[in-house]
């Protein structure tokens, strides 16, 4: 009766059609509310006027401050709308705060005759009740595209902008503060006071959008963020509504999923076993290494080498929230100052963990195709050389632009776009976008026999269906322009970051290890393919539209926060039986004692396990909801989510698959089970600390500033360099120092296997 009803159940024609009609609708969700962040995003003017009829700003200077934002970093010093660093302020929320107190000390003046002095309750809330009619009030005139503001404001708009082009344009002090220092700011690089005007139209632009409340509306266009009690900026009540919406769904799903999952799990495991039993030896021992396949080795130098710079820059960038501008005295900011550090740390996570993705894609397809297609190596070859040029040129192009060498067009092609994840210019994207589709050319035509050949092809083609997402969704990082409308870059933005890093990677990744175990010999075809098939179903059901969780509070409509509250949530549901995942590895590696041959690389594909429900799941889960996020959006709470994210499950993942590929690459009596272990347990154990220690307790002391103050407070000064806020940071230290030890351990592996003296028979007998 199972076999029936499994057979009925999981085929692999229902199961595809599904996969099929649900990206369908996901996608054309997505697309649907992608296309209202286009209608309803924050209006830009023509100009914003005063009562008197003064021009404050026009269209093209918020353009421009936009560039001049981009070159000197972006997203990199500080943050817009909560996205971006943490050492910098949010410029839109430092904005917001800042012309609330000016409007205020204005107001006073007016009334009392003297600047702002503690009042009585009464007039406390009598200047409350008039700073909010005159911040949130709307008086955007879509017919001639102005804003207009009232005389007591653009006085307070012009302190504010005073205070910005003493910050961005000169040395000073600025009352009594060194805030370049505190900043982080490049100490040798000035804008002039006519591009620190620009800069404050585009802040002031983004801080009108955050508290002017939408037409015929109470709520703000980035709905109410950020908490200011200032100017009445509180959680909405879709807010506390979809926040609520999202647990009770995900406890109702993660209760169904467990129940069916245990419900189905003593029958599935009947089918795990091929049908002839598990190899009794490595069925990989004598596998014919390829000349592309053999090629890739210098790939994973690559990664090596681009891990070290990561973990090196990562340490500098770290150490700036102490210091600002120095390491230990040295000034080092003068030639690395913290936007250039902090952009080369994020985009090098990225690159190396690609790189370990693409080399095994490179690597697995001739494996798996038994050949290698005319030119397979010269491409391989080929397409190496251009990630060294992509990686090179993107970062030379990066620090110029950064130290004002470019032109703001020319910053935008070959510069510094400014924005997280996707910093470099348009020319290395598009290179770098070339480079994926030649890559995916590369898998294909290696693949393509395997297809052909009828063996495991569901497994191949979900392979190649995710290498073909690969090289495609890059190309959404494309579709904004150097004027776009930040509400409309971030759409596209987080389809690079989210969909392209977030999903289709992992579901890459998955149908590659997938095909690792079935090749071993430890796992069946056709329950491998249903496997791999229901959970993509099930992960990419929640990812898609879970995508606009990153997207709250960027000008988007209350029904962007709705989907991304929901879906976000249905993203952890998976990580609940992710125990039973690690049971059943450990019972498929426990069947044959060949398998101690890939002991360290499944060993990683474990950790990959812990840190999925960990950094994914727990702490991802942890900043989600929109109520959590409102507070949190920008706090240290992210960086913890994100170490244990993307290392802890894609950064670990990219290194257990490049020791698999290397396993068949380097002899036995080079190989040294030694140094994995301590890189794997340094690896894991540094990262644990890091954020037990100094991440998760920054996030939460933050947040809760956030919570009983204001966002701006909990990000400012005060608190970033407080006394609580760098001991945190200082903890650090022991996490970092294990951490790199598993780094020195991971390079001394691959020195021994490539540079190192051979085993001797002797000593080989023995680890075996």
């Amino acid at each position: 009766m199972f076999d029936k009803d499994y057979d009925v159940t999981f085929s692999l024609k229902r199961l595809w059609i599904l996969l099929g009609v649900g990206m369908v609708l996901a996608f054309g969700v997505l697309l649907f509310f992608g296309a209202e962040i286009y209608r309803m995003k924050p209006p830009i003017p023509n100009m914003v006027v005063s009562d008197s009829g003064d021009v404050i700003y026009t269209k093209d200077d918020i353009e421009e401050g936009q560039n001049v934002w981009q070159s000197l970093g972006g997203m990199q010093q500080g943050s817009i709308w909560g996205h971006g660093s943490y050492v910098a302020p949010d410029w839109s929320t430092d904005w917001l705060h800042r012309e609330a107190l000016a409007l205020r000390d204005v107001f006073h003046r007016a009334r009392v005759g003297t600047g702002y002095t503690p009042p009585s309750d009464e007039q406390k809330a009598f200047l409350q009740v008039l700073i909010e009619e005159e911040m949130r009030r709307n008086r955007y005139n879509p017919a001639n595209e102005t804003i207009t503001i009232s005389d007591d404001r653009a006085t307070a708009v012009k302190q504010v902008e005073d205070h910005f082009t003493r910050l961005f344009a000169s040395y000073d002090n600025i009352d009594g503060q060194n805030l370049r220092d505190d900043y982080a700011f490049p100490p040798n690089i000035l804008i002039t006071p006519e591009q620190a005007q620009k800069l404050s139209a585009f802040f002031f632009w983004t801080s009108w959008s955050s508290v002017t409340n939408r037409p015929d509306d109470t709520i703000t266009y980035t709905s109410n963020w950020p908490h200011e009690p200032l100017v009445g900026n509180q959680p909405s009540g879709a807010a506390f509504i979809w926040t609520i919406i999202s647990i009770l769904l995900l406890l109702g799903c993660a209760g169904a999923l467990c129940f069916y999952y245990v419900r189905q799990y003593d029958l599935w495991r009947e089918r795990i076993i091929p049908e002839g039993g598990a190899a009794a030896k490595n069925p990989l021992a004598n596998v014919k290494i390829t000349p592309s396949m053999r090629a890739t080795a210098k790939y994973f130098w690559v990664v090596v080498g681009l891990m070290i710079a990561q973990v090196a820059l990562g340490i500098l960038t770290a150490h700036y929230a102490v210091e600002g501008q120095d390491l230990y005295g040295i000034p080092l900011a003068e030639i690395i100052p913290y936007s250039i550090s902090r952009t080369w740390h994020t985009q090098l996570a990225v690159f190396w963990i690609a790189t370990a993705w693409l080399g095994t894609g490179l690597f697995m397809a001739p494996l798996l195709s038994g050949k290698d297609p005319a030119y397979q190596t010269l491409g391989v070859n080929f397409l190496w050389i251009c990630l060294i040029i992509i990686v090179v040129g993107s970062f030379a192009g990066e620090w110029l632009g950064v130290n004002q060498f470019f032109s703001r067009t020319m910053n935008f092609w070959f510069g510094h776009q400014g924005y997280e994840y996707v910093d470099l210019g348009r020319f290395w994207q598009i290179f770098l976008f070339i480079g994926l589709l030649l890559w995916l050319v590369l898998v294909l035509r290696a693949l393509y026999p395997a297809l052909k050949g009828g063996h495991n092809r569901s497994l191949i083609a979900l392979t190649l269906l995710s290498a073909t997402a690969i090289g495609l969704l890059y190309g959404a990082g494309l579709f904004w322009g150097q004027n776009t409308h930040i509400s409309v870059m971030e759409y596209w933005r987080w389809w690079v970051v989210h969909l392209w890093v977030e999903g289709v990677f992992e579901v890459f990744a998955t149908a590659i290890i997938a095909l690792i175990f079935v090749n071993l010999k430890l796992l069946r075809a056709s329950t491998a393919a249903v496997a791999v098939i229901f959970a993509t179903i099930i992960f990419m059901s929640g990812g898609v539209l879970g995508t606009f969780h990153h997207l709250y509070w960027s000008g988007t409509p209350i029904g962007v926060l709705a989907l991304g509250a929901v879906f976000s949530a249905l993203e952890v549901v998976p990580l609940l039986v992710i125990g039973f995942e690690a049971y059943q590895t450990h019972k498929l590696e426990q069947n044959t004692k060949w398998i101690e041959h890939y002991k360290w690389p499944l060993n990683f594909f474990a950790s990959v396990l812990f840190w999925n429900l960990v950094g994914a799941g727990l702490l991802g889960f942890f900043i989600n909801p929109p109520l959590a996020l409102y507070y949190m959006q920008g706090l240290n709470s992210t960086p913890a989510h994100g170490h244990a994210a993307m290392f802890g499950v894609y950064g670990l993942l990219g290194i257990g698959l490049m020791l698999f590929c290397l396993r068949s690459l380097i002899p036995d009596n080079r190989w040294s089970d030694k140094w994995l272990q301590q890189a794997f347990w340094g690896l894991n154990i540094g990262l644990a600390m890091m954020l037990a220690l100094s991440l998760i307790p920054q996030g939460i002391y933050q947040a809760y500033i956030s919570f009983t103050e204001s966002y701006w407070l909990a990000r400012a000064p005060e608190t970033i360099h407080g006394p609580v806020m760098t001991a945190l940071v200082w903890a650090r230290v022991p996490g970092d120092l294990v951490f790199g030890w598993g780094i020195f351990a991971i390079v001394m592996f691959m020195y021994r296997a490539y540079f190192g003296e051979p085993i001797n028979e002797k000593e080989q007998a023995a680890k075996a």
